[in-house]
C-alpha cells in the first residue's frame, strides 16, 4: 500500500469514528472564543460599541441633571475651608506672586543685599528685651547688625572660589542669615552667583519669609552678585513703635 493510500485510508476511518469532527468542533470553539476576546478589548469592535451607547444614554442625563443642591453644600464646604486656611494660604499666594514676578536685574551689589536684609529686620526683628527711648519717641533702641564674607579655603587647583555671605543680627538671631556663593575667576569677571535656594512642594512657601523669597528670586533669574564690600556693620531701628507708659 502506497503512503497516499494509507493516509487516505486513516482520514476514512476518523471521518467514520467521528475524530475530525470533533476536532474541527474544538478549534471552531477556540476560534470563537479568541474573536470574542479581540472584540471586548480595549479597542475591539464591539466595546467601542458599547461604549458609543453608554455615552449617547449618560451625557444627555449628566447634562440635563440639577446639582444646583451639591452646589450650595460645595459652596459651604468652600467657606469652612477659607475660614480655616485663609491666613496660611494668604501668605502661601503672596510669596508665589512674588517669586513669579520676573526680575530684571543682571546685577546686585553685596551693600545692596545688606540694605535689603536690613529692611526685612526693621520690620520684623523681635523687640522683647530692647529699651525703650523717650526722647523724640517713644521708641525702641537701635540694634547692632552687620554682614561678612567668609571666603573658603580651596585647593590650589580647584577653578572655582566658594565664600558665604553672612548677615547678623545680634539682638535677634532668627533674622541671622547665611548664604552660599561661589564663582569661577577665570570665566566671571569678579562676579558671583548665589547658591541654588529652592523649596521642596508648594505647601512650603507659606512658612518663607519676603527675604527669603527674594534671594529665591535673584538665584532662578540668574542676578550675579558683585562683592563691593567684604564687611560692613550698621544700627537700625525697628518699626514696631512701643506703647508709651509715663508711669
Amino acid at each position: 500500500m502506497s503512503l497516499e493510500n494509507s493516509i487516505k485510508d486513516v482520514i476514512a476511518k476518523k471521518l467514520e469514528d467521528g475524530t475530525i469532527e470533533k476536532l474541527i468542533g474544538e478549534q471552531l470553539e477556540k476560534g470563537v472564543v479568541n474573536a470574542l476576546e479581540s472584540m471586548f478589548r480595549s479597542y475591539g469592535d464591539v466595546t467601542k460599541v458599547i461604549e458609543d451607547k453608554v455615552k449617547s444614554v449618560m451625557i444627555p442625563y449628566l447634562e440635563s441633571y440639577d446639582y444646583s443642591e451639591y452646589i450650595v453644600k460645595l459652596d459651604s464646604v468652600l467657606v469652612d475651608v477659607l475660614k480655616n486656611t485663609a491666613l496660611d494660604n494668604k501668605k502661601m499666594l503672596e510669596n508665589f506672586k512674588n517669586l513669579m514676578i520676573p526680575d530684571e536685574m543682571k546685577t546686585i551689589k553685596v551693600t545692596e543685599l545688606f540694605d535689603r536684609w536690613m529692611k526685612y529686620v526693621k520690620e520684623n526683628v523681635e523687640t522683647d528685651g530692647l529699651e525703650v527711648c523717650y526722647d523724640e519717641g517713644p521708641y525702641y533702641e537701635y540694634v547692632d547688625v552687620r554682614f561678612e564674607v567668609e571666603y573658603n579655603e580651596e585647593r590650589s587647583w580647584s577653578s572655582v572660589k566658594h565664600a558665604v555671605l553672612v548677615f547678623e543680627c545680634e539682638h535677634d538671631e532668627k533674622m541671622n542669615v547665611e548664604i552660599g556663593i561661589h564663582t569661577w575667576p577665570k570665566y566671571d569677571k569678579g562676579e558671583w552667583t548665589i547658591d541654588r535656594h529652592s523649596i521642596q512642594d508648594i505647601s512650603s512657601l507659606r512658612h518663607l519669609d519676603e527675604f527669603s523669597i527674594f534671594l529665591m528670586k535673584l538665584n532662578q533669574n540668574g542676578t550675579k552678585l558683585i562683592l563691593d564690600s567684604d564687611s560692613e556693620g550698621d544700627e537700625i531701628k525697628p518699626d514696631k513703635e512701643p506703647e508709651a507708659s509715663f508711669s
